[in-house]
């Protein structure tokens, strides 16, 4: 067995402490994966792996990890995150008070006494004023609404 390179074990736990304080300052599910991935780099110098070997284990871990357990983190551990302002008028009603015509690039909305600017999903729908819509998404400044559908 090779002499230990304590070096780059340290250099290792380093990078691991730093992505450990950089994920606990954001609690934004980004760089945990990569602690893991210096931690499996870690633990492969400390068996005298080759520093490229330990490279290769560090970006292969991190991807794996990643690509396999974020999607279950981010549904358990970000459930408490407050939508924004804007991603709470999606799915809400909002009336018409001036047409809107997508090929003419006009039309605006009412949705909680705060005016938008909106604009239809599809091109060539035009709805007057009065018109009662949903609020489907939101693209730069502007809703996209659709016609209510009636129930």
């Amino acid at each position: 067995m090779q002499v230990l390179d304590w070096n780059m074990t340290v250099v290792w736990l380093a990078v691991l402490v730093a992505l450990v304080v950089i994920e606990l300052l954001t609690m934004g599910l980004t760089t945990i994966w990569f602690a893991g991935g210096a931690l499996i780099a870690a633990i492969a110098s400390l068996f005298g792996v080759p520093l490229a070997l330990q490279v290769i284990l560090f970006l292969v871990a991190s991807a794996l990890l990643l690509y396999f357990t974020r999607p279950l983190a981010v549904k358990y551990f970000n459930r408490d995150r407050v939508r924004t302002n804007a991603e709470s008028l999606v799915g809400r009603q909002a009336i018409v008070i001036s047409e809107i015509d997508n090929l003419q690039g006009i039309g605006q909305v009412n949705v909680g006494g705060m005016e938008w600017s909106a604009r239809t999903r599809v091109d060539g729908v035009r709805l007057p004023v009065g018109t009662v819509t949903t609020i489907l998404a939101i693209n730069g400044v502007k809703l996209i609404v659709e016609e209510q559908k009636e129930v």
